[in-house]
C-alpha cells in the first residue's frame, strides 16, 4: 500500500514536472505562467511572500516607492532571476524588465507562433522597441531568372494585409503562380518573413503602449545603394504595421543608422500599402532622431535621395518639437534648408511643368530643439532657419558644421535682431577638451610673455561644436564660434594654449618646491 502511494506520488510529480516542462517551452521572454495553471503546492509557494515571517521586509516590499527604487537598481539578468522567486516578484519585476525590448530581425522573429504568443503576454509592458535590420549577405536579393529561358523577371510587389483565411493563397501575395514559384525557389526565407505583413501587424498590436521605436539598418555598401534588398521590404512591412496597429502612445522615432533609400520606404504618403489614414499615426511623432549614411551628390539618383530626405522631414513638420539629424561619413548638405540648394532644383533642360515644381522650405511651427551634425552649409541658411523659427526655437546645436560662405557673425545675426541687443554674446561657453600637460624631463625655458594676452586669431569657418540656448528668454548660455567680436568691456576667456602653458608653469613650480623629486 505504501509502495502504491509512493508510485502514485511519483506519477503525480512526474506529470507536474512534464506539464511545467511543456509550459516552460512557451516562456521565451522569461514571463511567468499564470496562477490558474499552477498546482496547489505551487500556489502555496507563490503566496509565501504574503505569509513571510519578516514583517519589516513585508512592509518594505508592499511600499511602492521602496519596491520601485530597489527594482530599478537591478540589471536585466538580475530582474529575470528575481521573477523566478515567486509570483509577486514576477509581476513587480516584469514592467522594468520588458520596458525596452531589442529585436534583431530573422526569418522566425514574427512568423513563429510561440514568439508571437510570448510577445502577447508581455507586450503591454514594452515602451521602447529597438529593431535591428543589418545589411548582410543574406539580405542581398539576386535577380529573378527564368530557369527555362534565362530571361530576367521583374517582381511587382504589392504588400497584402489579408484576413487569416486568405493568407495561404500565395497567388495573392506575388501576383501569379509562376512568379510565386520563382520567388519561393530563388529568394531566401528572410525575404518571405520580411513580406509577411500580417505577422508584423500582429506583433505591433501586441505592444499597445509603445512610445519609442528605434530602427537600425547598418552595413549597406555603396554599390548596393540603388538595389532593393530584404531590409527595404522589411521596412515596408514595419511601416504598415505601425500605421495599422493602435499605437496611441507613440511619440518618438529614432533611425540610427539608416540608408538613404530606407527613408523612402518609411514615408507614409504615396507609398506601398499606404492608405488615406496612414499619416495619422506619424503625426503623433514629436521627437525625431535621424542618422543617414552620407553620399556624394553627383548624379540624378543622389539628387533624388536628397529629395526623399526633404520629403520625409516635411511629413513630420506639423508635430515635431525635437529634431536631430546627423550625416554618417562625409559631410552632407543641410537637410533643413535643401530648398536653397541649386543641385536639387529642376534643371533648365527639363520640361516646364517639372521646372515649376520647386522645393518649398521646411517650417516646423512647434520646433523647440534642433541638432545638426557633420554638415556643410552657408551662413545665410543658418540665419534663415533661425529667423523662420524665432518664435518657438529654444535650443540649437551645431556639431562639426563647416561654413562654405559667410561667417558665424552673419549666421547668428538673427539672434541680435530677435533679442534687440547683443546680450547673447556675453554668455559664452567654449566646449572643448583641454588635456593636462606636465613638464617634460628636460629643462623648461621660462617665458613670461606666454602669460600675456595674445592677439586674436583669424576667424574660422569650421566649428566643432556650438550650442545656442534661449538667449532672449534667459535660457542656457550661448556658445558662439571662435573669432567672434565681443562688445566693449567684455573680457574674452583665456585661450586653450595659454591655459595649458600657464598650468604647466604653475605645476612645475609647485612640484619643484615639494618634497618629491621632479625630473
Amino acid at each position: 500500500m505504501g509502495f502504491a502511494s509512493d508510485d502514485n506520488s511519483s506519477r503525480s510529480s512526474g506529470s507536474v514536472s512534464s506539464r511545467s516542462t511543456k509550459s516552460s517551452k512557451r516562456l521565451l521572454f522569461g514571463e511567468i505562467e499564470s496562477v490558474t495553471s499552477l498546482s496547489s503546492g505551487s500556489v502555496a509557494s507563490v503566496c509565501n511572500i504574503v505569509l513571510s515571517g519578516s514583517s519589516a521586509f513585508t512592509r518594505f516590499w508592499l511600499s511602492d516607492n521602496c519596491r520601485d527604487s530597489l527594482v530599478s537598481c537591478f540589471d536585466k539578468s538580475d530582474l529575470a532571476n528575481l521573477r523566478l522567486v515567486c509570483h509577486d516578484f514576477g509581476v513587480r519585476a516584469a514592467a522594468p524588465l520588458f520596458e525596452e525590448v531589442k529585436v534583431t530581425f530573422k526569418s522566425s522573429t514574427f512568423t513563429k507562433p510561440a514568439h508571437i504568443a510570448a510577445l502577447e503576454r508581455v507586450g503591454h509592458h514594452v515602451r521602447t522597441l529597438s529593431f535591428n535590420l543589418p545589411h548582410t549577405g543574406e539580405t542581398f536579393l539576386p535577380p529573378l531568372v527564368d530557369p527555362s529561358t534565362g530571361e530576367e523577371k521583374v517582381l511587382t510587389y504589392v504588400p497584402q494585409v489579408l484576413p487569416t483565411e486568405q493568407t495561404k493563397k500565395k497567388e495573392l501575395k506575388y501576383g501569379s503562380w509562376e512568379m510565386t514559384d520563382l520567388v519561393v525557389k530563388q529568394y531566401p526565407p528572410l525575404f518571405h518573413a520580411a513580406t509577411n505583413v500580417n505577422s508584423f501587424v500582429r506583433a505591433f498590436s501586441a505592444m499597445p503602449f509603445l512610445k519609442h521605436v528605434k530602427i537600425s539598418c547598418p552595413g549597406q555598401q555603396a554599390a548596393e545603394r540603388d538595389r532593393r534588398s530584404v531590409v527595404d521590404y522589411a521596412l515596408m512591412s514595419l511601416r504598415i504595421a505601425i500605421e495599422r496597429a493602435q499605437l496611441r502612445s507613440l511619440d518618438s522615432l529614432t533611425l540610427a543608422p539608416i540608408h538613404p533609400a530606407g527613408l523612402f520606404y518609411l514615408k507614409s504618403t504615396h507609398n506601398y500599402g499606404s492608405t488615406p489614414g496612414s499619416g495619422r499615426r506619424w503625426a503623433q511623432i514629436q521627437k525625431l532622431m535621424v542618422q543617414v549614411d552620407s553620399f556624394k551628390v553627383d548624379s540624378k539618383a543622389s539628387r533624388d535621395h536628397l529629395k526623399v530626405v526633404h520629403t520625409y522631414l516635411r511629413s513630420f513638420s506639423a508635430s515635431l518639437t525635437h529634431c536631430a539629424f546627423r550625416w554618417n561619413g562625409r559631410r552632407g548638405l543641410d537637410p533643413f534648408t535643401l530648398d536653397t540648394e541649386s543641385c536639387i532644383q529642376p534643371e533648365a533642360t527639363e520640361h516646364p511643368l517639372i521646372r515649376s515644381r520647386r522645393i518649398a522650405p521646411l517650417r516646423f511651427p512647434k520646433l523647440q530643439n534642433m541638432e545638426l551634425e557633420n554638415a556643410v552649409m552657408d551662413a545665410s541658411q543658418i540665419s534663415g532657419f533661425l529667423t523662420r523659427h524665432r518664435r518657438t526655437i529654444a535650443d540649437v546645436i551645431f556639431e562639426n558644421v563647416h561654413l562654405r560662405s559667410g561667417s558665424w557673425d552673419d549666421a547668428l545675426a538673427p539672434l541680435t535682431q530677435i533679442s534687440g541687443n547683443e546680450e547673447w554674446k556675453r554668455k559664452q561657453e567654449e566646449v572643448m577638451d583641454v588635456p593636462i600637460v606636465f613638464s617634460p624631463a628636460g629643462p623648461v625655458p621660462t617665458k613670461v610673455d606666454c602669460l600675456l594676452p595674445q592677439p586674436q586669431q583669424p576667424q574660422q569657418s569650421h566649428r566643432s561644436r556650438m550650442s545656442l540656448g534661449r538667449f532672449f528668454a534667459g535660457g542656457k548660455a550661448v556658445t558662439p564660434p571662435k573669432g567672434m567680436t565681443l562688445p566693449k568691456g567684455v573680457t574674452p576667456p583665456p585661450k586653450p594654449k595659454e591655459q595649458t602653458k600657464a598650468s604647466a608653469e604653475h605645476m612645475r613650480k609647485l612640484l619643484k618646491t615639494s618634497v618629491f623629486s621632479w625630473r
